[in-house]
């Protein structure tokens, strides 16, 4: 039976999603596009070879639209004979890209592919694709869910409600995510993943929304984020403790994996990093909306044959701390092993583009602590959430 191995992994550096951010001046298919360029260049492979380009991206919409990966491939110079898609399943479609791939590669479909992702907050804010007035769910959602849906802010302080998880906890937890990507940063962990941007300002070669000197008494002092009189009313168990600093930025950035089976890696003389081992996708409660990590990562393990105890590393999107703080209570999951270089709350969530820059960042992570499994798993709006099960080939 065919794998899939993964030989190459790059992202940007992640800027803020706001105008003035390191990367808001540079438009979201050139930012792909440098990713991509970066990602063939270091694996000094003929870009047509590619069999095709599976990315993600969340609000396709204005410069994201008209199928940005497709566009994106041409602006880095590649040949126009190379296709590409771009797929939705919201935070987690670059992971989903990842699926897609791999199963195409496993499938005899693919010798070589591409999964990357992008997103740029600061040019596309979210919601950009629901105008104002619009109704993106229909009457048959309506009807089903006749108090209706919930922001996803209003789904965590559902999970820290039922998970009776304190805003000390969470805000202790944010402090981690921003002291493990300071130090990770500091030690040069990050510099074999990163593909700096040069921009008119100058070069970007750093994450922009770690840091440093987050304390929990700093992260105390913030706002409720999503406090409303409604929803207080709605579920008056909720004790408003989901702030800024314990909730993933907004943030703009890209990122990309190069993927093809064993046996065509040592036919191109491409040096595989890691195998894809297991997949798992699932859905879940989109009123609580947040919490499909929990059955996604049990899914993947069942599929993989493998336990807990196996698994080395993990990277769990930080979306908001209470998620990772309830499936850490579910899973009993070593915290320690946990997003060592840090998460998404300090690195930043730039939407589509995060599936793999966790996977890229995991991916290095594994050959620098001599990890044999990891686990990455996704929260995803609507209910959804991906993992994934890497084992080590380095």
């Amino acid at each position: 039976m065919r794998d899939a191995v993964i030989v190459e992994a790059v992202r940007t550096p992640i800027g803020k999603g706001r105008p003035t951010g390191t990367l808001a001046g540079v438009h979201p298919v050139e930012l792909l596009a440098h990713t991509l360029r970066t990602l063939i260049d270091r694996a000094g492979m003929d870009p047509a070879l590619v069999d095709d380009v599976v990315g993600g991206c969340v609000d396709q919409v204005g410069e994201q639209a008209m199928n940005t990966t497709r566009y994106a491939w041409l602006s880095a110079g590649f040949p126009d004979s190379v296709p590409a898609t771009t797929v939705d399943r919201q935070c987690g479609s670059s992971q989903q890209a990842v699926h897609f791939a791999a199963q195409g590669v496993i499938a005899g479909a693919y010798d070589l592919v591409v999964a990357c992702g992008v997103e740029s907050m600061s040019r596309v804010p979210m919601w950009s694709n629901v105008p104002a007035g619009a109704d993106p769910f229909g009457p048959g959602i309506a009807a089903r869910y006749p108090d209706g849906l919930v922001p996803q802010g209003i789904s965590a302080e559902l999970i820290a409600a039922k998970w009776s998880i304190t805003r000390d906890r969470m805000d202790d937890f944010a402090t981690t995510s921003h002291r493990r990507a300071a130090a990770a940063h500091a030690d040069g962990r990050f510099v074999a993943e990163i593909a700096p941007v040069t921009t008119d300002a100058g070069v970007v070669d750093t994450d922009e929304s770690v840091r440093p000197g987050t304390t929990p008494e700093v992260l105390a002092g913030l706002r409720p984020s999503f406090a409303d009189p409604a929803f207080a009313e709605r579920y008056p168990q909720i004790n408003w403790s989901v702030t800024a600093g314990n909730s993933s930025p907004v943030n703009d950035g890209a990122s990309a994996v190069l993927i093809t089976s064993s046996e065509t890696a040592a036919k191109l003389g491409l040096r595989p990093k890691a195998r894809l081992h297991s997949f798992a996708v699932t859905g879940s409660d989109p009123l609580m909306m947040l919490t499909g990590v929990v059955p996604a990562t049990e899914k993947v393990l069942r599929r993989a044959g493998l336990g807990l105890d196996d698994i080395d590393l993990f990277e769990v999107n930080e979306a908001f701390a209470s998620v990772v703080l309830a499936w850490l209570q579910e899973t009993g999951a070593d915290p320690a092993k946990v997003n060592v270089n840090g998460g998404a709350i300090a690195l930043g969530h730039p939407l589509g583009a995060s599936g793999t820059r966790l996977m890229t960042t995991l991916v290095n992570a594994m050959g620098q602590r001599g990890a044999r499994f990891a686990l990455q798993t996704m929260c995803e709006a609507g209910g959804l959430a991906n993992a994934t099960i890497l084992e080590s080939l380095q």
